[in-house]
């Protein structure tokens, strides 16, 4: 059988009794979560159809701008979410390194698997552009704030064995390495795990589409595993670059630890 089984309405809306189960769930719990729960479910049925007559006007109507335009968004309301679910106050610096760690490891990556991986011609196809790019750009996301929420939390929490560190001589760089180190295991983490229970554990989601568009499980699997390793150069380059340059956002210019308050400009 090709094609997807066509969901009509009423088939949609009985998804919806999950959400109806899960609030039975929180309410026998006493967990006051019922009103995030409904607000999070129009949400995201709003958005979902929004993007979907979007991207269907999009498809139908191939342009660079308009593939680079929805790519741009991606990538701010990424950078957006990354600074929002931060634990701790960032400086205006580390906001633009956050924004160029998280641009950089994208580029790299979407363009790698574009040009050399697939050979897509034309490069700005947004039928493969603007799935591809959603599914690096939100696993860079995830790495990048917990790489965050590490790194700040870390030198925050460990500010006196640096401090002594460097009083017994060592370099920023030396003093930090711990940090620098526990930061980047945290942020590839998640990414290493989906790895290892991938094709055993779960079908990923591109791969789960393209079987149920009738594409051969093999060329699913050709494609998902092209884009897990775009996902994890990614995440690896943007998360590195981020943790390298910005734990020296913690020093001045005399390798001297600066105050909090200092930090938040």
């Amino acid at each position: 059988m090709n094609g997807i089984i066509d969901i009509v309405w009423w088939q949609l809306g009985a998804a919806y009794v999950f959400v109806l189960v899960l609030m039975v769930i929180v309410r026998i719990k006493g967990i006051r979560r019922e009103r995030e729960i409904v607000i999070a479910s129009i949400r995201m049925t709003v958005q979902l159809i929004a993007v979907g007559y979007i991207l269907e006007y999009v498809f139908g109507h191939a342009n660079p701008y308009y593939t680079l335009l929805l790519v741009g968004i991606m990538l701010v309301f990424a950078v957006h979410t990354i600074i929002k679910r931060s634990k701790n106050p960032l400086s205006n610096r580390m906001k633009r390194l956050i924004a160029l760690s998280m641009c950089s490891g994208f580029a790299v990556s979407l363009c790698v698997f574009l040009f050399i991986v697939l050979g897509l011609r034309p490069w700005y196809e947004p039928r493969y552009v603007i799935p591809i790019a959603g599914m690096i750009v939100g696993n860079s996301m995830t790495g990048i704030a917990l790489g965050v929420n590490t790194l700040t939390g870390g030198m925050k929490s460990r500010r006196p064995l640096i401090e002594a560190a460097l009083m017994f001589g060592a370099t920023p760089k030396t003093a930090c390495r711990s940090v620098v180190n526990d930061a980047f295991d945290a942020a590839m983490l998640p990414t290493l795990n989906s790895m290892i229970g991938m094709g055993i554990v779960f079908l990923p989601g591109m791969m789960t589409g393209q079987i149920l568009g009738g594409a051969s499980p093999l060329q699913a699997i050709e494609y998902q595993i092209a884009i897990m390793l775009s996902m994890v150069g990614s995440v690896s380059l943007s998360v590195i670059l981020f943790v390298q340059l910005g734990y020296k956002l913690f020093f001045n210019e005399r390798a001297q630890l600066i105050e909090e308050t200092e930090q938040r400009r």
